[in-house]
């Protein structure tokens, strides 16, 4: 195996560092991009909780202690408390598309790769058949098999090692954009939850101002 891979030369080198980094960063993005890192379960239930409760500062706290993509939708939401439950909407909106734009940005180190290594493997084809040809043309046509072996072998080789390396690549990339488009689809869920007590307080207290009464009997 390694003289397989050795016979591709220096393409099938850069091909298998590639390979190497897609494989680390594969195992990366399944540590990080899962249900408990982005959504996590208790942080959602105790923000609620704070929110329904009135405790703005204690959940602003508590999104700073504990930081993953929840938490930072949630204190962007917090900021905008003051202004009209419509800015809030917004950028709850906006927080979600940001956090969704960044681990997008994240995973797409597999895409390049994926789109990289088989022009890689072109590369390398090419290279295989210009040493083919060099060897015909420096015999005048007399080259035998075994001396145009090597040439075609290395083509082979380094075509076969793009396409390993991409195939997988371009599948783990569709993988992870599938999971976090999961993933943003429950932290919008999640934060619609969260803000629903404080939308409903607000609500009331919209109310009360208007007629004048206290917050605490309507």
């Amino acid at each position: 195996m390694i003289e397989i891979i050795a016979s591709g030369g220096l393409t099938g080198l850069v091909i298998l560092l590639l390979s190497v980094t897609a494989v680390a960063f594969a195992v990366r993005f399944f540590l990080t991009i899962r249900r408990e890192k982005i959504v996590p379960e208790k942080l959602a239930e105790d923000l609620r909780e704070l929110l329904a409760n009135g405790q703005l500062q204690a959940a602003n706290d508590l999104c700073k202690k504990t930081p993953c993509p929840l938490a930072s939708v949630v204190s962007m939401g917090l900021l905008e408390n003051d202004g009209e439950w419509s800015d809030i909407e917004k950028t709850l909106e906006d927080a979600v598309s940001e956090q969704a734009s960044h681990l997008f940005r994240k995973i797409e180190i597999l895409s390049v790769i994926g789109n990289l290594a088989p022009m890689l493997g072109l590369l390398g084809t090419v290279l295989g058949m210009i040493t083919a040809f060099q060897q015909i043309a420096a015999t005048q046509g007399s080259a035998q098999g075994p001396e145009l072996a090597r040439g075609i072998y290395q083509a082979l080789v380094t075509t076969v090692e793009g396409l390993l390396v991409a195939i997988p690549s371009i599948g783990l990339f569709a993988f992870f954009r599938n999971r976090i488009d999961l993933f943003m689809a429950e932290l919008t869920t999640r934060i619609q939850s969260i803000f629903l007590p404080l939308k409903r307080y607000r609500r009331r207290l919209g109310n009360v101002s208007r007629s004048g009464g206290n917050p605490e009997k309507s």
